[in-house]
């Protein structure tokens, strides 16, 4: 237990009380594997969502955002293999019939039903297969783990987990995809929150940006922001107790608790990102405010050069504050100081002699930790990101074919 969250072992996007999910392999994808789920509800859901800011948005964004003008909603239907994206008129259409065939497996009213695709852009779905493959879908309580996997595409890995709020019987589960095409902004990836608490709309939505902000918002795999990326967090009230609101007794330990599970997921992509083989955590001291702490931290994160350099271990540190220059924020070169690991190489400005066979090991670490105290305020930020290797590479030249 830490300040009062506990992740749950085994935790999923069905942990909290009343969610159930399931998946199946309708053939969307070129391999074979789980490629079609449903999460849903027992009951109504208030509900809120973040979307990606690229103005080129998929048809399952479009309809989110059509249908949580209401705040309610009943169930989420996922698909990889395709992202239904730059398709016109009838990638609408897709969606909507989605929707439809998920209602009728939920027992819910279609407009109830959000609709979330991933995958090769450009392309129609396979509706054909996917009509078949609806019917073929069982919801379960643990039916959180097929959903994880179901929603992968370039994800070695399932990214999932669930945290509790100590005293309250709360619970918040959540799962992630994504590897490639990562540099959120205000939305991320797909990623599908749940609780069982009982939440105000208005703060259930300032809630999810707060956290938003500070997990998702702050990793980078490749600065390729998605036509596709949807958050979306379900509370259906199951657990009892009193709702929660803004400035209301359990806001806090709310808020915290769902910080720090997206913190967790946002890493997890990070660490996830493709052909990476290190995690890259970027620590921002000493910014005049909040918003030029991120830019700092998403800049080096983002920073072609710093990947490269991490990858091959090579201590460049000049690279960092060349990022730092152009991060667009206002900055005192003679008061920054700069660590890898716990070794200074910079202070007030000015390098330090170091160990560079030190500095290398740090950079051989499966994580590399660089923090920056730019000394002119207050405010500090975290960022996450990833080593570029050639097999990053490799996988984007050949994604389609």
């Amino acid at each position: 237990m830490k300040n009062g969250v506990e992740f749950i072992p085994s935790g999923s996007v069905t942990s909290p009380a009343g969610f159930q999910a399931g998946a199946t392999g309708a053939g969307i994808k070129k391999k074979s594997g789980l490629d079609l789920g449903i999460l849903s509800s027992e009951v109504i859901c208030v509900t809120a969502g973040m979307f990606t800011t690229n103005r080129v948005k998929a048809a399952p964004v479009i309809l989110c955002q059509q249908r949580l003008r209401s705040g309610k909603a009943r169930a989420v239907v996922v698909n990889s293999g395709g992202a239904n994206a730059c398709t016109g008129e009838r990638g609408l259409v897709d969606g909507e019939e989605m929707a439809a065939l998920a209602a009728g497996v939920v027992g819910a009213a279609p407009e109830e039903v959000l609709v979330a695709s991933t995958g090769v852009i450009g392309r129609p779905l396979p509706m054909a297969r996917l009509r078949v493959g609806m019917g073929q879908i069982t919801l379960s309580r643990d039916g959180g783990h097929e959903l994880a996997r179901a929603i992968m595409t370039t994800d070695t890995v399932p990214k999932e987990a669930a945290v509790g709020v100590e005293g309250s019987g709360v619970i918040i589960g959540g799962a992630v995809k994504g590897s490639g095409m990562i540099h959120p902004d205000l939305a991320t990836l797909l990623c599908f929150l749940t609780t069982d608490a009982s939440v105000e709309l208005d703060f259930l939505r300032s809630a999810l940006r707060r956290a938003v902000d500070k997990s998702f918002n702050m990793v980078s795999v490749d600065t390729d922001t998605s036509t596709n990326d949807t958050v979306l967090i379900l509370a259906n009230g199951r657990a009892g107790g009193k709702t929660i609101t803004r400035g209301g007794r359990q806001a806090g330990a709310f808020q915290q608790a769902l910080d720090k599970l997206c913190i967790h997921l946002a890493k997890a992509t990070a660490r996830d990102g493709e052909g990476a083989t290190r995690l890259i955590e970027v620590i921002i001291n000493g910014a005049p405010g909040l918003a030029e702490a991120r830019l700092v931290a998403r800049a080096i994160v983002s920073s072609s050069l710093v990947k490269s350099a991490v990858h091959g271990s090579d201590p460049n540190w000049g690279r960092i504050l060349a990022a730092v220059g152009w991060s667009g924020v206002e900055v005192v070169l003679g008061k920054i100081e700069l660590y890898i690991g716990d070794i200074c190489l910079v202070r007030d400005g000015c390098p330090l002699p170091f160990n560079e066979a030190e500095v290398v090991q740090v950079l051989k670490g499966n994580e590399v930790p660089i923090a920056l105290n730019l000394n002119l305020g207050n405010a500090a930020a975290t960022a996450w990101g990833c080593d570029l290797s050639e097999e990053y590479v490799t996988i984007n030249s050949q994604y389609m074919t």
